[in-house]
């Protein structure tokens, strides 16, 4: 639960701080964050066998959310979605692994899946801020 809580944290704090102060690049990437987890958790399957087979609804969803990181990546100017797009690539990869091997215990297909998201959030954040320093306001120079 406290988990869920931080992640939430983590999402509406990251995407709503790019919504509002973001480039256009890191408002794109907020909304496609927000969208892919809220169909992520539409298209999970039943808490008991959710991570006991190939995901197919999320794998789609994953393999969309990596299609749009990676358009964002390819028309910026800026590194950081380059960054985004891999991570997303390797959540991606967590589905191929379970279609390849099956007998992948389901804990580990999970963690797969989530554990990137939290760095997605992080360099979001962290770009936003970024952004945001190199276009404040000049502070004027004072005489000595």
């Amino acid at each position: 639960m406290i988990r869920l809580i931080l992640f939430n944290l983590l999402l509406f704090g990251a995407c709503g701080y790019a919504l509002v102060k973001g480039t256009r690049d890191a408002r794109i990437v907020a909304i496609v964050c927000v969208i892919a987890n809220f169909a992520s958790l539409a298209a999970r399957g039943p808490a008991a066998t959710s991570y006991s087979s190939v995901q197919t609804g999320v794998m789609v969803i994953d393999l969309a959310t990596f299609a749009a990181f990676t358009a964002v990546a390819l028309t910026s100017d800026r590194f950081w979605p380059l960054w985004i797009s891999g991570l997303q690539l390797t959540t991606s990869m967590g589905h191929l692994m379970k279609g390849m091997h099956s007998d992948l215990l389901p804990l580990a297909y999970a963690a797969a899946l989530r554990f990137w998201s939290y760095p997605i959030l992080l360099i979001l954040a962290v770009a936003v801020w970024r952004h945001c320093q190199r276009h404040r306001e000049p502070r004027p120079v004072t005489p000595a």
